[in-house]
Protein backbone atom coordinates (compact mmCIF):
# COMPACT_ATOMS: atom_id res chain seq x y z
CA UNK A 1 0.00 0.00 0.00
CA UNK A 2 1.04 3.45 -0.96
CA UNK A 3 1.90 6.00 2.05
CA UNK A 4 -0.41 8.42 0.80
CA UNK A 5 -3.55 6.26 1.13
CA UNK A 6 -3.38 6.26 4.97
CA UNK A 7 -6.51 4.59 7.05
CA UNK A 8 -7.14 1.91 4.60
CA UNK A 9 -6.76 -1.82 5.79
CA UNK A 10 -4.62 -3.76 2.89
CA UNK A 11 -8.04 -5.57 1.90
CA UNK A 12 -9.47 -2.26 1.69
CA UNK A 13 -6.76 -0.69 -0.65
CA UNK A 14 -6.42 -4.04 -3.01
CA UNK A 15 -10.80 -3.23 -3.42
CA UNK A 16 -9.85 0.38 -4.11
CA UNK A 17 -7.24 -0.97 -6.88
CA UNK A 18 -9.36 -3.05 -8.42
CA UNK A 19 -12.06 -0.33 -8.96
CA UNK A 20 -10.20 0.65 -11.91
CA UNK A 21 -10.55 -2.86 -13.84
CA UNK A 22 -13.98 -3.31 -12.62
CA UNK A 23 -15.09 0.23 -13.73
CA UNK A 24 -13.25 -0.93 -17.08
CA UNK A 25 -15.18 -4.14 -17.38
CA UNK A 26 -18.29 -2.25 -16.29
CA UNK A 27 -17.95 0.50 -18.83
CA UNK A 28 -16.34 -0.98 -22.03
CA UNK A 29 -18.81 -4.08 -21.77
CA UNK A 30 -21.72 -1.98 -21.71
CA UNK A 31 -22.52 -2.79 -25.08
CA UNK A 32 -22.22 -6.58 -24.69
CA UNK A 33 -18.54 -6.53 -25.45
CA UNK A 34 -15.13 -5.39 -24.50
CA UNK A 35 -13.11 -4.37 -27.63
CA UNK A 36 -9.86 -4.43 -27.76
CA UNK A 37 -9.25 -0.39 -28.27
CA UNK A 38 -11.21 -0.39 -25.07
CA UNK A 39 -8.98 -2.68 -22.63
CA UNK A 40 -5.63 -0.95 -24.69
CA UNK A 41 -7.15 2.81 -23.95
CA UNK A 42 -7.83 1.57 -20.09
CA UNK A 43 -4.20 0.59 -19.65
CA UNK A 44 -2.68 3.30 -22.01
CA UNK A 45 -5.01 5.84 -19.03
CA UNK A 46 -3.71 4.07 -15.89
CA UNK A 47 0.03 4.22 -17.30
CA UNK A 48 -0.41 8.28 -18.28
CA UNK A 49 -2.30 8.68 -14.73
CA UNK A 50 1.09 6.91 -13.00
CA UNK A 51 2.83 10.05 -14.35
CA UNK A 52 0.92 13.27 -15.02
CA UNK A 53 -1.16 13.57 -11.50
CA UNK A 54 -0.56 14.86 -8.36
CA UNK A 55 1.96 12.62 -6.15
CA UNK A 56 -0.76 10.53 -4.17
CA UNK A 57 -2.84 10.12 -7.12
CA UNK A 58 0.34 9.48 -9.43
CA UNK A 59 1.39 6.62 -6.90
CA UNK A 60 -1.90 5.30 -6.84
CA UNK A 61 -1.99 4.95 -10.25
CA UNK A 62 1.82 3.53 -10.54
CA UNK A 63 0.59 0.74 -8.04
CA UNK A 64 -2.64 0.10 -10.21
CA UNK A 65 -0.84 -0.28 -13.50
CA UNK A 66 1.30 -2.89 -11.85
CA UNK A 67 -1.38 -5.71 -12.00
CA UNK A 68 -4.17 -3.55 -14.02
CA UNK A 69 -3.74 -6.07 -17.00
CA UNK A 70 -3.67 -9.11 -15.02
CA UNK A 71 -6.85 -8.05 -12.86
CA UNK A 72 -8.64 -6.76 -15.74
CA UNK A 73 -8.33 -9.93 -17.82
CA UNK A 74 -9.30 -11.88 -14.36
CA UNK A 75 -12.73 -9.43 -14.23
CA UNK A 76 -13.16 -10.50 -18.04
CA UNK A 77 -13.54 -13.84 -17.32
CA UNK A 78 -15.28 -13.82 -13.95
CA UNK A 79 -18.12 -11.76 -15.38
CA UNK A 80 -18.24 -12.82 -18.92
CA UNK A 81 -21.81 -13.49 -20.22
CA UNK A 82 -24.99 -12.22 -18.84
CA UNK A 83 -24.74 -7.61 -19.45
CA UNK A 84 -27.09 -7.43 -16.76
CA UNK A 85 -26.14 -9.69 -14.35
CA UNK A 86 -22.49 -8.35 -14.63
CA UNK A 87 -23.54 -5.00 -14.22
CA UNK A 88 -25.37 -5.52 -11.24
CA UNK A 89 -22.12 -7.62 -9.20
CA UNK A 90 -19.73 -4.79 -10.94
CA UNK A 91 -22.40 -2.12 -9.35
CA UNK A 92 -22.67 -4.08 -6.41
CA UNK A 93 -18.76 -4.63 -6.16
CA UNK A 94 -17.92 -0.82 -6.90
CA UNK A 95 -20.81 0.14 -3.87
CA UNK A 96 -18.82 -1.38 -1.85
CA UNK A 97 -16.07 1.82 -2.16
CA UNK A 98 -18.80 3.89 -0.19
CA UNK A 99 -17.18 2.15 3.17
CA UNK A 100 -13.83 2.62 1.90
CA UNK A 101 -13.14 6.05 0.41
CA UNK A 102 -14.25 7.81 3.89
CA UNK A 103 -11.75 6.00 5.33
CA UNK A 104 -8.90 7.82 3.58
CA UNK A 105 -7.46 10.04 6.31
CA UNK A 106 -6.25 12.76 3.88
CA UNK A 107 -10.24 14.09 2.54
CA UNK A 108 -8.48 16.51 -0.17
CA UNK A 109 -6.57 13.02 -1.94
CA UNK A 110 -10.09 10.98 -1.08
CA UNK A 111 -11.81 13.47 -3.13
CA UNK A 112 -9.41 13.74 -5.48
CA UNK A 113 -9.79 10.03 -6.04
CA UNK A 114 -12.91 9.59 -6.10
CA UNK A 115 -13.47 12.52 -8.63
CA UNK A 116 -10.71 10.72 -10.56
CA UNK A 117 -12.70 7.28 -11.00
CA UNK A 118 -15.29 9.24 -12.42
CA UNK A 119 -12.88 10.65 -14.72
CA UNK A 120 -11.32 7.24 -15.85
CA UNK A 121 -15.09 6.45 -16.19
CA UNK A 122 -15.76 8.83 -18.65
CA UNK A 123 -12.42 8.36 -20.87
CA UNK A 124 -13.17 4.36 -21.15
CA UNK A 125 -16.80 5.03 -22.61
CA UNK A 126 -14.82 7.75 -25.23
CA UNK A 127 -12.51 4.53 -26.23
CA UNK A 128 -15.27 2.88 -28.87
CA UNK A 129 -17.82 4.47 -30.80
CA UNK A 130 -18.98 7.45 -32.17
CA UNK A 131 -17.36 9.37 -35.42
CA UNK A 132 -14.78 7.06 -36.81
CA UNK A 133 -15.29 4.45 -33.54
CA UNK A 134 -13.83 7.05 -31.76
CA UNK A 135 -14.84 9.75 -28.91
CA UNK A 136 -18.66 8.69 -29.04
CA UNK A 137 -20.37 7.72 -25.92
CA UNK A 138 -23.23 4.81 -26.15
CA UNK A 139 -26.14 5.27 -23.80
CA UNK A 140 -25.77 2.01 -22.19
CA UNK A 141 -22.32 3.90 -21.48
CA UNK A 142 -23.71 7.05 -20.45
CA UNK A 143 -26.11 5.52 -17.82
CA UNK A 144 -23.28 3.94 -16.11
CA UNK A 145 -20.44 6.07 -17.04
CA UNK A 146 -21.56 8.80 -13.75
CA UNK A 147 -21.14 5.54 -11.26
CA UNK A 148 -23.87 6.78 -9.45
CA UNK A 149 -23.66 3.15 -7.01
CA UNK A 150 -20.32 5.35 -5.37
CA UNK A 151 -21.90 8.12 -3.48
CA UNK A 152 -20.13 11.36 -3.93
CA UNK A 153 -17.31 12.68 -1.65
CA UNK A 154 -17.61 16.44 -0.04
CA UNK A 155 -15.16 18.63 1.04
CA UNK A 156 -15.86 18.62 5.01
Amino acid sequence: MIEEIKGLDSKEYIHLKDAIALITVLIAGADGEIDTKEKDWAKKITDIRSYTLPDGLKKFYEDVGISFQDRLDHYIELYKGDIEGRNKAISDRLAELNDILPKIRNRELAIALYESLLSFAKHVARASGGFLKWGGISSKEEKLMNLDMIDPLEEQ
